[in-house]
Parts: structure tokens; C-alpha cells; sequence
């Protein structure tokens, strides 16, 4: 069975957009491959290198991964500071790693003009990291947005350098891999782009929101004057209100109020009205969930122990043969 490996940063809850995009592929995989999903804290010390609450907000995550449908009897998930194999094949990409390519990575360079003050060397071997966190499990497949493609590339040319250097055919070349349009990409509540947490509060429907701050957030959500025409084409944020319709709502929902639109009578607070309602409907299974799972500290226990040791038994045994490669051996 061929294995994919793929990991989210611990920076805060998780939003509707993870759960139709990324968490909406980890729910399709799991069921054809062999997954491992872990829990990037490593990676969140890059841009967080003094978490108020890492442990917290590491247990956040793992909650929301399970209760979003992960599950722990048919991928391997681990949190990734408890893999010090990781660590060891992070150090050893290091080596053979150089400064000008890690200098001309995009995300590198974006960081750190956004953080002039904090460009550490987490920020600059990123790719290192994320080179190691795949081929740590010699995964084939990786799900990846746009923005982690040029790091992927990276793993690549880590894996043939490596086996290049040490005459070897060890480690395969993942290749990106995701489930298409088949995925609903979320907008955010702000009138354009994507919803995420960088975007601010307002602009994301978070998985744990209670339906008191879900309505406030809907209702506040960006729209305009409303259409002049027939059959007017939609500007952005209209756009974005009938996208996250599609995904919540009954598909009687969604013709009501294309026709609406249409025929120049929506009322966007009716709208707003039954968007919030369905989206609180959809997550309340989710949030009920959340908050079993947040009370029941043995289980959480449970489920990072058994991703623990099954992750190292993968790690293991690439970081024993990594290091009969290159000579380590004891005496």
C-alpha cells in the first residue's frame, strides 16, 4: 500500500476551509492508503518560537483532527516532536543542504520580509524539516497546496541528492497528490480570498464556534447594494456567500435563493440568516464531538501514545538504514 504522510501547524482551531480542504482529504486517504498525519509543532516554532501554549494548543488540534473524522484505527497520528527520529534526518538533510537554495525558497523569502526581527535558522531549513517528515516514512505521496509545492520540489532534490551522494536508490521521490475538484475551497466571511486565521477572526467559521458567535460572524459577513440586473453575474463576496451555501445547505436552500438573486429580490439577511443556521447545523455533530473529546484525557493519551509508537516504527527503521548508508556504526 502505497504511504502519504502529510502534517498541520498547532497555530490555532481549525476552520471550515480545513475541514473541506485538507481534513477533507486526510478523510479520503485514510481509507485507500497508509496515511501518517501528524502534528507540526516543530514546524510552528519557525514563525512562534515562544508559544504561550504549545502543549494546549497541540491538544486543540488532535482533538479537532478526531473529531473532524480522523481516525486513529486506520491512519498513523503523531504528534511530531515525539518522532526524535524526525530530528536526526533533519540534521543530516542539513548537511547537505546549501545556502543559496534554501536562500531563493519563496516562503523564505516572503517570512522574512514579514518578520524582519525573527529570521532564525528554523525559518531558513524549513524545507530541511519538511524534507524530513516525509521521507522519514519514504512516503510516495504528499497532499500539498499551492504554497508547499516549491517545498516539495525541494524534498525531491533532497532525496536524489542524498542518493546520488551515498550511491544508493533509498529514498523514493514523492510526488504531490490530492483529491482535485472534488474539494470545496472555502472563502473567507471578509468579501475575498480564502478563510483562514491569518486573515483575522472574523474572516473564519471555526470548528469549535459556539452558534452565538457563528450567527455574529455570518451576519457580519461582507456583502453590496444587491443586484441591478436579471441573471447578474456575482461580485466576490456574493460569490463567497453562495460557495459556503453550497457546502452546508440542502440543495433546495441553494435554489431559493439563486433564484433570488437572479430574479434581482435576495434579501441578504435572509441569507445570512439561513447560512448561519445550516452552518450550525452541519458542525454541530463536530462541535459536540470537540467537546467530548476535549474532557477525556485518557483517550487523547491513548491515541498520541499509539501514533507515537507506530510512527517509530517506520522512523526507525529508515533512520537505521539512513545511518548504515552513510557510515555510522558503533563499535
Amino acid at each position: 500500500m502505497e504511504i502519504v504522510v502529510s502534517g498541520i501547524r498547532p497555530t490555532g482551531k481549525l476552520h471550515l476551509g480545513n475541514y473541506f480542504g485538507a481534513l477533507s482529504n486526510f478523510r479520503k486517504m485514510q481509507e485507500e492508503y497508509q496515511c501518517f498525519f501528524f502534528i507540526a509543532d516543530y514546524h510552528s516554532l519557525t514563525t512562534h518560537p515562544t508559544p504561550v501554549d504549545l502543549h494546549g494548543t497541540v491538544k486543540q488540534v488532535l482533538v479537532e483532527f478526531l473529531a473532524a473524522g480522523i481516525d486513529p484505527g486506520k491512519a498513523t497520528i503523531y504528534i511530531q516532536s515525539d518522532l526524535p527520529e524526525t530530528a536526526e534526518l533533519y540534521l543530516l538533510l542539513n548537511m547537505n543542504a546549501y545556502l543559496g537554495e534554501l536562500e531563493r525558497v519563496t516562503t523564505f523569502k516572503e517570512k522574512a520580509r514579514k518578520q524582519p526581527e525573527n529570521i532564525n535558522a528554523g525559518l531558513l531549513t524549513y524545507p530541511c524539516l519538511m524534507a524530513a517528515d516525509i521521507i522519514i516514512h519514504r512516503a510516495l505521496k504528499v497532499p500539498v497546496g499551492k504554497d508547499q509545492e516549491q517545498h516539495l520540489e525541494m524534498t525531491r532534490t533532497f532525496a536524489r541528492r542524498f542518493n546520488r551522494m551515498y550511491q544508493v536508490d533509498f529514498f523514493p521521490e514523492p510526488q504531490a497528490f490530492n483529491f482535485g475538484d472534488e474539494l470545496i475551497k472555502i472563502p473567507g466571511l471578509d468579501g475575498s480570498g480564502k478563510m483562514g486565521k491569518s486573515e483575522g477572526e472574523g474572516n473564519a467559521i471555526y470548528l469549535s464556534d459556539s452558534p452565538e458567535v457563528i450567527r455574529k460572524k455570518v451576519l457580519r459577513a461582507v456583502t453590496d447594494a444587491g443586484p441591478e440586473r436579471e441573471n447578474q453575474p456575482k461580485p466576490e463576496p456574493i460569490r463567497n456567500l453562495f460557495t459556503l451555501l453550497s457546502a452546508v445547505s440542502s440543495p433546495e436552500t441553494i435554489t431559493f435563493f439563486e433564484e433570488q438573486y437572479n430574479s434581482c429580490r435576495i434579501r441578504y439577511g435572509d441569507l445570512k440568516k439561513q447560512l448561519a443556521e445550516d452552518i450550525i447545523r452541519y458542525t454541530d455533530p463536530i462541535r459536540d464531538r470537540i467537546h467530548e473529546l476535549s474532557a477525556d484525557d485518557a483517550f487523547l493519551r491513548k491515541v498520541a501514545w499509539m501514533g507515537r509508537d507506530k510512527a517509530r516504527t517506520s522512523a526507525g527503521q529508515t533512520i537505521r538504514e539512513v545511518r548504515e548508508i552513510i557510515g555510522f556504526r558503533e563499535f
